[in-house]
């Protein structure tokens, strides 16, 4: 992670540069019409916000890791708001799972089984989630159970 020292305070530099942007609706469907073996990780947020940051650098860190299994791209909400009341976009970020032009569910334990919400810090959750909900589309399955529980009472 890039860090540099401003005041007192630390920042970190975004790494979404470093992922593919997606900068029109037809290019979010092209991307997920297209890939036909891969599962299509969509970020969808603002590159100036401090969770998509979080967020970017991790699929950044993990990208290479997963890229036999799975695409990951990144969609500015203000830039392509097409899908912002389709998928309910309103959080700061959001990430969405795509395999075979179907959208890809995944039960993690918070009532929203349509995405996730929340920026990770680990890696290696991220790419279990992933691996997941890859092993589980390409059985045919449109909703699959994350291997954590997310819900709040295992969070404190």
């Amino acid at each position: 992670m890039l860090r540099s020292l401003v005041g007192s305070e630390m920042c970190i530099r975004d790494r979404s540069y470093m992922l593919p942007h997606l900068n029109s609706g037809w290019a979010v469907d092209q991307a997920i019409l297209s890939e036909e073996s891969r599962v299509v990780v969509l970020r969808f947020g603002h590159d100036w916000d401090v969770d998509c940051m979080k967020m970017d650098e991790v699929l950044y860190r993990l990208a290479d890791r997963v890229k036999n299994f799975a695409s990951i791209y990144v969609v500015d909400t203000s830039l392509v708001p097409d899908f912002n009341t389709m998928y309910e976009l309103y959080d700061p970020v959001t990430v969405m799972f795509f395999y075979r032009n179907k959208h890809i569910m995944i039960d993690l334990g918070t009532g929203n089984n349509n995405k996730i919400n929340w920026p990770f810090n680990d890696d290696q959750e991220l790419i279990d989630i992933i691996e997941t909900v890859y092993r589980g589309a390409k059985k045919g399955r449109g909703l699959v159970v994350s291997p954590k529980d997310y819900s709040t009472k295992y969070r404190y």
